[in-house]
């Protein structure tokens, strides 16, 4: 009995004094660089083709439509730097995309002109904070938050005429996990990006709800 209760404590040191000696090398590590992919569901649900559905009405009648969507999915980078092994700060950059054609038709569908590459662009800039709640050598579970501006831009105008705005952006990850091997990682991150000027200017709602990344620490 007094054996299994020397060779618990045992056990119980070592896995502590393993620990300890990975968050010191993760601690001497404490840069981490990142660069990744998000989704742009709420794009593709706000911003797709309309087709031509007239077919009776007159040739004289004119309607223009949007066709061709090509998304750019959310592409990101991220910097970060640890405090300690639960607590880190840094910034981001994502810029995102969807470009289109206005096709002009007449009432009976014909195709009468077409105006390609029309486009909005998202440029997001804010800083981050991030809190790792479960700490492993191999696997790390966190959460954070990011707040900053969204630059809004391309072929559109606002009611000012204006091709540029300037928006508030807030970035919530509800919940990450990354897999980590030496200082090197792979993450998968849910949460939403949200953009937006006022209730009549929004550019992103909960967008780029599901993100992985890879990155290196350093």
């Amino acid at each position: 009995m007094e054996m299994k209760k020397y060779l618990f404590l045992l056990l119980c040191c070592m896995t502590t004094a393993v620990m300890a000696e990975s968050k010191l090398d993760y601690l001497s590590r404490p840069n981490e660089l990142r660069i990744g992919w998000g989704d742009q569901l709420f794009e593709t649900l706000m911003w797709h083709n309309t087709t031509a559905t007239a077919t009776t009405m007159s040739e004289d009648f004119r309607l223009t439509y949007r066709e061709n969507h090509v998304y750019s999915q959310h592409i990101w980078v991220e910097y970060q730097r640890r405090v300690n092994h639960w607590f880190s700060y840094g910034g981001m950059v994502d810029g995102s995309g969807v470009r289109w054609d206005d096709v002009t038709r007449n009432g009976k569908g014909t195709e009468l002109s077409r105006v390609p590459n029309r486009h909005f662009y998202n440029l997001v800039i804010m800083p981050t904070i991030r809190f790792t709640y479960f700490f492993h050598p191999n696997v790390n579970i966190y959460s954070g938050l990011g707040f900053g501006m969204d630059i809004n831009g391309g072929t559109e105008t606002n009611v000012r005429g204006q091709h540029t705005e300037v928006g508030a952006a807030v970035n919530l990850t509800v919940l990450g996990v990354s897999a980590n091997y030496q200082r090197w990682f792979m993450a998968v991150d849910i949460g939403g990006l949200t953009a937006l000027q006022n209730k009549d200017a929004i550019y992103m709602a909960l967008s780029r709800m599901i993100n992985v990344s890879i990155g290196a620490r350093f």
